[in-house]
């Protein structure tokens, strides 16, 4: 699609996502859920980029002109707009937010009336609506004008949901007397990216009685994700080494995503995630036919430990919309990427920064060990990834002596790795990763595939 990608409508604002482009989104959405008997409520939710500000006030525009109310939640999660839709009955929400890109970039993603993102055959209306203006939308008139609703509550809403979910899980576990401040006597570094989590995740842990070490929670309008959150977890690992902190936790822009740093200054990855987790709710008999649902680029060290416990695994392809989908479809409990996007599939359809966070504290209470030993039976294996860019990806893909080099590897690899070789999903790219039990064999069997596409003239420059 034209505007649309595997993530909502994404451009550097004011650019290639404008005022315009918001105005007419707001204006087919809100005439595609009127009718006649019905007056459309849709949640409108936003991170702290400067451009916030227009693309909200242009998609109120056009949601009101068309007949719908539009309730306004200003800078809250991601998650936190998917629950309040499917919570209160929302024809669906949209957030405003490009997650861990740079400020100068937001998006526009658009969740139906269950909680997911909106499927693409709308998607392919609204761009159409976009570039021709067909179909032609009446505006609205007199009574039938939408209004616009302060609905800052929605945030409080969806706090008290996230830490009851915290208070009924230790006190079925019997530990009742810390029911109201379960995280009593622990203290926790969050770095929040300057981004939509800056207060909330705060609140949440504070009422659930953490002490908490803020970082990067002054957002300007154009200090969103720079040198920070979980794409410099690095910031957090330092945060962690000079307070002391027990745990720590970082989140991207709109805080779908947690990434982790235990108590010896470790990387806690979605891999990690997915396996103390997952531990976790087997213990409890909440982990669904005791699978976890993956995308090919899990670790091989993840499946390997999942193995060891016999907990068993799905893999999908990559991109959390995958994950999603198999889920759903089996109801299974938990499913994530390396990238920290993880579902809690009782509690949430899409990926929450804030609820993982509050899994992996549960988890790591209820051990009673520190964090750092909860992973100790998962070996990661060095992994590199490279990117080629290539002038036809099903050409490279196909051509016989690619084919042939790469069966050599995974040959040579046997039981103590894998080959990964696959096409990019939006650009002209061929991924090549290869995880091995060192960092020199990856990039020797990287390099091995990547000069087979050089060779053969697939790569170009």
């Amino acid at each position: 699609m034209k505007y649309f990608g595997t993530d909502g409508f994404r451009g550097e604002a004011g650019v290639s996502l404008t005022v315009e482009h918001a105005y007419k989104v707001g204006r087919f959405l809100g005439a595609y859920y009127r009718t006649d008997e019905h007056r459309p409520r849709i949640v409108i939710g936003k991170d702290t980029r400067i451009s916030g500000y227009m693309l909200e006030n242009a998609l109120v525009a056009g949601l009101t002109s068309s007949g719908a109310d539009a309730y306004e939640m200003y800078v809250t999660t991601t998650p936190s707009i998917s629950y309040m839709v499917r919570r209160k009955g929302f024809d669906c929400g949209i957030m405003i937010s490009a997650s861990h890109n740079p400020y100068f970039d937001n998006g526009i993603k658009i969740i139906d009336g269950k909680g997911f993102k909106l499927s693409p055959d709308i998607e392919e209306k609204i761009e159409t609506y976009i570039d021709t203006g067909e179909p032609e939308l009446p505006f609205a008139v007199r009574d039938k004008i939408g209004k616009c609703y302060d609905y800052s509550r929605g945030k409080e809403t969806y706090t008290d949901y996230l830490e009851a979910l915290v208070r009924e899980a230790v006190a079925e576990d019997g530990d009742g007397f810390k029911e109201k401040t379960p995280f009593d006597g622990k203290t926790i570094a969050l770095d929040l990216s300057n981004g939509s989590a800056y207060k909330l995740a705060v609140q949440v842990f504070e009422d659930l009685g953490a002490q908490v070490i803020a970082r990067n929670r002054e957002p300007s309008g154009t200090n969103i994700n720079r040198d920070c959150g979980s794409t410099h977890i690095e910031t957090l690992q330092e945060l962690v080494y000079d307070t002391g902190a027990q745990v720590g936790f970082a989140y991207d822009g709109d805080a779908d995503r947690c990434l982790a740093v235990d108590d010896e200054g470790k990387v806690i990855d979605g891999d990690h995630i997915l396996y103390l987790c997952a531990n976790y709710m087997r213990k409890h008999n909440k982990l669904k036919d005791d699978t976890v649902v993956t995308t090919v680029m899990s670790n091989i060290g993840l499946y390997r430990a999942f193995d060891e416990k016999n907990i068993r695994y799905e893999q999908t392809p990559v991109g959390d919309k995958y994950v999603s989908e198999n889920m759903m479809k089996n109801n299974f409990s938990i499913g994530g990427e390396q990238s920290g996007h993880i579902i809690f599939g009782d509690h949430a359809v899409t990926g929450d920064g804030i609820l993982t966070s509050l899994m992996i504290m549960l988890a790591w209470i209820d051990a009673e060990v520190p964090l750092s030993e909860l992973t100790e039976d998962l070996h990661i294996y060095p992994q590199l990834l490279k990117n080629v860019k290539v002038a036809d990806k099903q050409a490279a893909l196909n051509d016989a002596d690619v084919i042939e080099a790469a069966d050599k590897v995974s040959e040579d690899l046997g039981n103590h790795g894998r080959l990964l070789l696959r096409e990019s999903g939006t650009e002209p790219l061929i991924r090549v990763m290869v995880e091995a039990e060192t960092d020199e064999m990856c990039r020797e069997y990287v390099d091995r595939i990547v000069d087979v596409l050089k060779k053969k003239g697939h790569a170009v420059e």
